[in-house]
């Protein structure tokens, strides 16, 4: 599965450096994740979410229902 993050972010009113300060997870983990090119090797993973999701105030299954119906394969935009 692929999903376009950058547009979830814009989308989102999010940034890396708010995600990262808002998860607690580093910047640079967070930056390198989001990105990176995603293949079916180098996919979003659990932290991915949990740091969009804390940065929201949302589950984690909220953010990846977002992501499955707007984000996905969304190279058309």
């Amino acid at each position: 599965m692929k999903f376009d993050i950058k547009a979830y972010l814009d989308d989102n009113s999010l940034t890396i450096y708010r995600v990262a300060k808002a998860s607690g997870y580093g910047y640079t983990t967070i930056h390198k994740s989001f990105n990176k090119t995603q293949s079916d090797a180098t996919s979003l993973n659990v932290r991915d979410l949990d740091a969009l999701a804390k940065a929201q105030h949302k589950a984690m299954w909220e953010v990846l229902r977002d992501l499955e119906k707007l984000y996905f394969n969304s190279d058309e935009r």
